[in-house]
């Protein structure tokens, strides 16, 4: 069986505080792993040593079957990895064509030069136009980025990460901030751009991450305590003791459905 992402007893510190403890994580081809845990689990920092933006103090991660250890971020994205963050990192004074076709043409080997016509490069152009139908911001293509709403401009950042054909993607905690229909049209958004790849998402959201998951990791104190499906990390004693029992019970509180 091949996998898209393998962590192998992945350990990470700072100084003397150990923030990942001896993770070890496989991630199947075309499946959709969401990552949960408490504040302070080293969910973000999990992401970062994935991404590249860290680097693992021993163990080993694989990208496409091929170490990234030592490498930089730009060069694991070149592996078929690309990643959002929790914070919309946009050019806000670009058009949203202008936005998805920066990532397009980086992706399609365009260099800056000074003397070449973007409206020339055809192909760029229209694998733009087929990611701004794919994150249904077609209509919206002219609009400045910083004019977009909230949950456009994640919708578009997610067709930055998209645009270049990574077929591993890393999405940070995406519906963080929305009311709950932004988020019930975020997530069948998400499905349809990651359908035939494979997705890594970080998420507090119960609802979002029962809905969207094929499996979940579950990370305690820099662990990874379970790996499961679904149902199965929602019937985990462990699981339920250390994390998902008041998190579940905050959510049907709320009447929220997980």
């Amino acid at each position: 069986m091949s996998f898209a992402v393998e962590l192998k007893d992945v350990r990470k510190s700072f100084g003397k505080t150990e923030i990942i403890r001896g993770a070890s994580l496989s991630v199947k081809q075309g499946e959709r792993v969401a990552i949960i845990g408490p504040n302070g689990a080293g969910k973000s920092t999990l992401f970062n040593l994935i991404s590249g933006r860290f680097h693992a103090s021993t163990g080993d991660i694989l990208v496409n079957g091929k170490s990234i250890l030592g490498r930089k971020p730009f060069e694991i994205n070149r592996m078929g990895l690309a990643r959002s963050f929790q914070v919309s990192n946009l050019f806000t004074r670009l058009s949203v064509f202008e936005n998805i076709r920066c990532a397009v043409l980086w992706s399609k080997g365009y260099r800056y030069s000074f003397w070449r016509f973007l409206a020339d490069a055809k192909d760029a152009n229209e694998r733009t136009d087929e990611v701004l139908k794919m994150i249904k911001l077609d209509k919206r293509r002219d609009v400045l980025a910083m004019n977009l709403t909230y949950a456009e401009q994640r919708a578009l950042e997610i067709g930055i990460t998209i645009a270049g054909g990574a077929d591993v993607i890393l999405l940070d905690e995406p519906t963080a901030g929305m009311s709950r229909s932004e988020t019930t049209r975020f997530v069948q958004l998400i499905r349809e751009v990651t359908v035939g790849k494979t997705l890594l998402t970080v998420e507090h959201d119960m609802g979002v991450v029962f809905g969207l998951a094929d499996r979940i990791a579950v990370l305690v104190y820099g662990e990874v305590i379970a790996f499961d499906t679904p149902e199965a990390v929602r019937a985990n004693p462990r699981v339920q003791e250390a994390y998902l029992g008041s998190v579940l019970a905050e959510a049907q509180a709320s009447g929220a459905h997980v």
